[in-house]
């Protein structure tokens, strides 16, 4: 958006309009544009032919034709859905037409909306509305893209709580209690001689008390990461281990082309599972062998990239052929990353036959092409994330990464305010470190915001929300 505070107070005199729903041709029977602002009931009465005596009350659905405000033309047979301020989205006048999916209804009746009068949105002007317009505050907005972006039923959860407001209620009241902490350190420099000392423990314990609420908020970082990110796992072995015969069975469908000839999978397969409510990202990577062949080479690089960016590795080996050298050049290149091993084929030999490095814990047996042992590198997987505090849960609080910022910065200010206590400074010094704290609380609810904040939430919404 790259606009100050005073142009956005200013935007929101503006009537503003967008298509609210994916369009794909011959796809979606229904097509949403949505407007917003002072002038969105007289756009819609412009271009709304409701035959009849329906009546334009709000929270109303009326039926009729969509008309080009020139021609006369009509553009689409639709539903107007009239939501008039306060009690909308946005807290301005909001008018919704309902209209027939694909490509060109929808950008008939936006491009007429716009001729009428209105202007294109920006991506997430509508949340950032109602944000403006005290609707929700930014935990609340962040929540709504959590959720559109959702690809578990957890982190849709975890959203949706963010919406209610799950995360912002606590935060407030940490910001309540430092303002009164704030209060208590003023009044003793504006009326030192008419108040009693400040009880100099008692503050400290309160600050502790603060500073241990924010921890546990802040714990969560990694769990709300986990759920909106999801997990990268990348499955690396030899050739003709069973990789891509255990990325089909465990996604249940054959994404992989599996054959008896070494160095078949040439380039990354990508499939998309959701475990124990994580979602995850698999790759099936290319054997990773020497070879003179260019293409395959090429496949075995992207294998090593992979691997290397990936939050889980899954070494696969064959427990006929047991653990091999490059077995082991594997495990020594790769091991900075979490590794399961799988020990794949064990119809063709048991797996208590196979040795391999003692710092390996997680080992699964599985036969692949019989769907065997997925259950079993599922847990492993869980348990895996489990060892390291990472997990999914039913979360209230499931912070991002803008907001666990914020609240490290209130732990060092707060460190900073109980230094200041310890080392027996002035009072001028403590109220300064613990404004800041107040004011990186307040960032996350927005009650203390800057353009750049909201320039980085926002523009992250897709043109319509």
């Amino acid at each position: 958006m790259g606009m100050g505070l005073d142009e956005l107070e200013s935007m929101k005199q503006t009537t503003i309009a967008a298509i609210a729903t994916a369009i794909v041709p011959q796809q979606g029977s229904i097509g949403i544009v949505r407007l917003s602002g002072s002038e969105a009931l007289s756009i819609a009465k412009t271009l709304f032919h409701a035959p009849g005596r329906q009546s334009w009350q709000s929270h109303r659905i009326l039926y009729g034709y969509i008309r080009h405000p020139q021609t006369q033309q009509i553009l689409d047979e639709a539903l107007l859905l009239l939501m008039l301020s306060p009690r909308s989205y946005t807290r301005e006048d909001v008018v919704e037409f309902h209209c027939h999916g694909g490509m060109m209804a929808v950008q008939q009746v936006l491009t007429a909306c716009l001729t009428a009068g209105a202007e294109l949105a920006q991506p997430g002007e509508f949340t950032l509305r109602a944000f403006l317009n005290g609707r929700l505050d930014l935990t609340q907005a962040e929540g709504i893209a959590d959720l559109v972006g959702a690809r578990s039923p957890q982190a849709a959860q975890a959203a949706l709580a963010g919406m209610q407001g799950k995360l912002a209620a606590p935060i407030r009241h940490l910001r309540q209690r430092c303002l009164d902490a704030l209060a208590e350190m003023e009044a003793r420099v504006d009326f030192e001689e008419d108040l009693p000392p400040l009880d100099e423990m008692a503050m400290q314990r309160e600050l502790r008390a603060i500073y241990q609420a924010v921890e546990e908020i802040l714990a969560t970082a990694d769990q709300g990461e986990l759920l909106r990110n999801g997990l990268k796992v990348v499955i690396i072995g030899r050739p003709n281990v069973g990789k891509s015969s255990l990325l089909n069975a465990w996604c249940r469908c054959d994404r992989a082309i599996v054959t008896d000839l070494p160095g078949t999978t040439r380039d990354l397969v990508e499939s998309h599972l959701v475990v124990g409510g994580i979602p995850i990202q698999v790759l099936d990577t290319a054997g990773i062998r020497e070879t003179e062949d260019p293409i395959e080479q090429m496949g075995v690089a992207r294998s090593q990239q992979a691997a290397q960016s990936a939050d889980l590795v899954l070494l696969t080996i064959d427990a006929s052929t047991g653990w091999t050298e490059a077995d082991q050049q594997l495990f020594q290149q790769f091991q900075a990353v979490p590794i399961i091993l799988i020990i794949n084929k064990v119809d063709l030999a048991p797996a208590t036959q196979v040795e391999y490095p003692p710092a390996i814990f997680q080992v699964v047996p599985t036969i692949a092409a019989q769907d065997q042992g997925i259950d079993h590198l599922e847990a492993a997987i869980l348990a895996t994330l489990h060892s390291q505090s990472v997990q999914a849960a039913n979360l209230d609080w499931a912070i991002n990464q803008r907001q666990a910022a914020a609240l490290r910065r209130t732990q060092r200010a707060l460190e900073h305010v109980l230094g200041a206590i310890s080392d027996h400074l002035p009072l001028d010094f403590w109220t300064i470190d613990l404004r800041g704290a107040i004011q990186a609380l307040g960032e996350i609810t927005g009650e203390e915001i800057t353009e750049s904040v909201l320039d980085r939430i926002f523009s992250k919404f897709c043109i319509g929300k």
